[in-house]
């Protein structure tokens, strides 16, 4: 586990402090009466969505991660630029080309606003959107808490320092992950979720070529893919994040102990010793990682969320309400 000091441990504290006053505002029964529809609305449209391209289940889940991790669990990730007002989060470096699944958002959206018109926040459509996904694809269930309101804002600028990159050494990930109130294992739990979805061969070409932490069979398999030059029209190209890239399960651990993670970030997990064993403990035990997933999702859903009077229910994701 990580060290932290005095000062760090009081911030890690009071952090868990205002989140549990925030969540106790939070229900999972928000919408029972108001929209009594609601929950079956966005699973239905999100099992329809994977059901399409599993790897839009992996493309929900991480919307609701990156939406998280700036302003908090606020809808912020999903609006349009605003001329003159703001620059949104889409084109930040973590998410541009990258983020996707917004189209299946305003499905959702559109369905919801003609059965419960200015009801269901944008935001609380990504963690709901975010669990049915991670169950579509075999993986754990977890309750939602209900009742976010949408941000009227987004942040370029907080998109680029917050979310954790995937060029990150072990020390930087605790410490990014620890700022939202995360420890160790929570951070490691988290990182699980690549075991659905891709990378692009930018983030990861530097490790396939340059780092000794890896397999070189793996290495070599991800070569083909993805060539030693920025040149090559290849940046694009994508890879599985394990080699069961559409099943929710421990793969992505088993592929850790063997030195096949595809990131660098994913890699510095095993076999820099404070995360080790967690990672062992998740390779033999998929139920232990699942059951530790579900409650870290919990804790992420409860970043920051705007309840109350605060924000406003947005009736399109992608436009705050004129």
């Amino acid at each position: 586990m990580a060290s932290f000091s005095s000062s760090s441990l009081s911030f890690f504290v009071t952090v868990m402090l205002v989140l549990g006053r925030i969540s106790s505002q939070l229900s999972p029964n928000f919408y029972s009466l108001s929209c009594p529809s609601a929950l079956t609305t966005i699973q239905t449209e999100v099992i329809s969505a994977v059901a399409k391209e599993r790897r839009m289940g992996a493309s929900l889940l991480r919307l609701h991660f990156h939406d998280c991790f700036v302003q908090g669990c606020d809808g912020s990730v999903l609006l349009d630029d605003i001329p003159g007002v703001f620059t949104g989060e889409k084109n930040a470096l973590p998410n541009a080309n990258s983020l996707r699944g917004f189209e299946v958002i305003d499905t959702i959206k559109s369905k919801l606003e003609s059965k419960c018109n200015a009801t269901v926040s944008c935001a609380d459509i990504l963690a709901v959107a975010a669990r049915d996904s991670v169950v579509a694809l075999g993986g754990p269930s977890w309750v939602v808490k209900l009742g976010r309101r949408d941000s009227t804002n987004a942040s370029l600028t907080d998109a680029n320092s917050q979310l954790p990159s995937p060029f990150l050494n072990l020390a930087a990930l605790l410490t990014s992950f620890a700022n939202k109130g995360f420890d160790a294992k929570d951070m490691v739990a988290l990182s699980g979720a690549h075991t659905v979805g891709q990378a692009r061969c930018l983030l990861f070409r530097n490790r396939i070529y340059n780092e000794a932490n890896i397999d070189p069979q793996f290495a070599n398999l991800r070569k083909q893919n993805c060539s030693n030059s920025t040149s090559g029209g290849d940046d694009n190209n994508l890879a599985s994040l394990d080699q069961t890239g559409t099943f929710f399960d421990s793969q992505y651990f088993k592929d850790l102990v063997e030195l096949n993670g595809l990131l660098h970030s994913d890699q510095q997990l095993y076999n820099n010793g404070s995360t080790d064993s967690q990672v062992l403990a998740y390779k033999t035990n998929k139920l232990q990682f699942f059951h530790d997933f579900a409650n870290a999702m919990v804790k992420m859903g409860d970043l920051s969320p705007l309840t109350g009077s605060n924000g406003q229910i947005r009736t399109d994701c992608r436009k705050i309400n004129a």
